[in-house]
């Protein structure tokens, strides 16, 4: 087992004061696998002084020389995928295949882009008299999830570092293999000292102590709304900005013109990938009521491709969820969701057979769910599909919309213009039209109760900005 003991404050580790300790466990085996010295309000004091020390000089710094240490961090991280691979199967039972295709590659991608945003941005532009100046806004806490702990790392760091702020990192305590790999390529990568910390902790103790500190200016925070809420409000008595990246309960609309063979594969992958772990998972499958039955049909063949397993066999392509919390929260899913009236069309409750151990769930498909049902409302965050099905488009757009979030959404349709159509009366921050590949220079965010602000490319770098106008004769053409 291994023991964290030391913080990264001011360019170096150090001795975590809190005398607080928190467990991190193998999802696979149920075993701890490392014991977390928690930061009490000493340390993190401590980490926020190093980032205010450090913030003018590197707000000076030129664009040029931030990118080249940025790009200094992005090469780090590409020499070790198969060691972030290791650790992603090691604290959330990530498959292989999923850490080398998503996990490491997308925030790679996210850094060169946050690099390619700053390098381009007019950092000064003239308005009439006025010069309008975009200035980073100060000391950030970066608070980031379990669920994709080095992307979430990355979006943020990189963006607020490419912006000329200083950073305060809390990662998850559930993960913190990544965390400290990630904090020791930025060590390696030669950053000035005090431009990046790391503190340990959880949201209740660590995470509030940032979120209410007098020198922090913003929190950039992604879990859950009830842990975005206590953000939100420990931040209001400094006035401080916040950047929330929150829950999701997405639609995708299938069209009565839609290629099923093409769509239900898909939306299977985009429910289930990542042990259906992704906040913008598309987890609600809106159906025209005479397709139902051959979707279903297509749904219980396809979900047996999802063979559940263990991160370092090829063949698996459902790891567990990654702790044990989260697995009775979906398995209380599952059971509600069967009382409440729901058909079960692939998967259930329990373990897959032949695991008596590990947080391992079935990918579940149920159909008949109905728009006031918990399973068609709540975030499940896991391998759980719901089929809804709908008389007219107008329906559908009501039933998409009628979660109390807005963070993802699909259409598929054979005509692309109707597609578009629909897409443009999602309330939600993204619309997949047939399956779209991802694109991380556009803008990523919620409407609603999925957060407020956006990540990714120059979106992400924009929020890490104060605008300041300057006006008077001074300014010349």
């Amino acid at each position: 087992m291994e023991n964290f003991d030391t913080f990264y404050c001011d360019g170096d580790w150090v001795p975590v004061a809190g005398r607080g300790r928190l467990a991190a466990f193998d999802p696979c085996t149920e075993r701890q696998f490392a014991s977390i010295a928690v930061c009490d309000a000493h340390d993190v004091n401590a980490a926020v002084a190093a980032a205010r020390r450090a913030f003018a000089a590197w707000s000076a710094t030129p664009v040029a020389q931030r990118c080249a240490a940025l790009s200094r961090v992005r090469d780090g991280i590409a020499r070790q995928i198969e060691g972030f691979a290791e650790d992603l199967a090691r604290e959330i039972g990530a498959p292989l295949w999923v850490s080398r295709q998503m996990q490491v590659p997308m925030p790679l991608r996210n850094l060169e882009l946050a690099i390619d945003a700053i390098g381009s941005m007019a950092l000064e532009t003239r308005v009439a008299h006025s010069l309008v100046v975009h200035e980073p806004i100060g000391v950030v806490a970066a608070i980031t999830p379990w669920n994709f702990p080095l992307h979430q790392i990355v979006a943020k760091v990189g963006a607020a570092l490419a912006a000329g702020c200083t950073v305060v990192l809390k990662p998850s305590e559930l993960a913190p293999l990544a965390a400290r790999r990630f904090a020791t390529i930025v060590h390696e990568a030669g950053l000035p000292r005090g431009v990046f910390n790391l503190v340990w902790g959880d949201g209740v103790e660590t995470g509030a102590a940032l979120a209410t500190h007098p020198e922090v200016d913003m929190v950039s925070f992604t879990g859950s709304v009830t842990g975005g809420r206590a953000v939100a409000r420990g931040a209001a008595d400094s006035v401080k900005k916040v950047a929330l990246e929150l829950g999701g309960k997405s639609a995708t609309i299938l069209l009565d013109d839609a290629p099923l063979a093409d769509a239900v594969p898909t939306v299977l992958r985009q429910c289930f990938t990542n042990s259906g772990q992704i906040c913008a998972a598309q987890t609600r499958l809106l159906v025209p009521q005479a397709l139902l039955g051959e979707v279903e049909a297509l749904c219980e063949r396809h979900a047996r491709d999802w063979i559940v397993g263990n991160p370092d066999n090829p063949e698996t392509r459902l790891g567990p969820v990654a702790n044990h919390r989260q697995f009775e929260t979906v398995q209380r899913h599952i059971g509600t969701a069967l009382a409440e009236g729901a058909r079960l069309v692939a998967g259930g409750a329990g373990r897959p057979s032949g695991y008596d151990q590990g947080y391992f769930v079935r990918p579940t498909v149920f159909s008949a769910v109905m728009p006031d049902m918990t399973l068609a409302r709540e975030e499940v965050f896991g391998p759980v599909l719901a089929l809804m099905s709908y008389a007219d488009e107008e329906e559908a757009v009501a039933i998409a919309n009628s979660t109390p979030y807005g963070l993802s959404g699909g259409v598929w349709s054979a005509d692309a213009q109707r597609a578009l159509g629909i897409a443009r009366r999602l309330r939600t921050g993204q619309v997949v039209v047939n399956g779209a590949p991802q694109n991380l220079a556009a803008p990523f965010g919620g409407y609603r109760q999925s957060g407020i602000g956006r990540e990714n490319g120059r979106y992400g770098v924009e929020e890490f900005f104060e605008l300041k106008a300057i006006q008077g004769g001074c300014i010349h053409a």
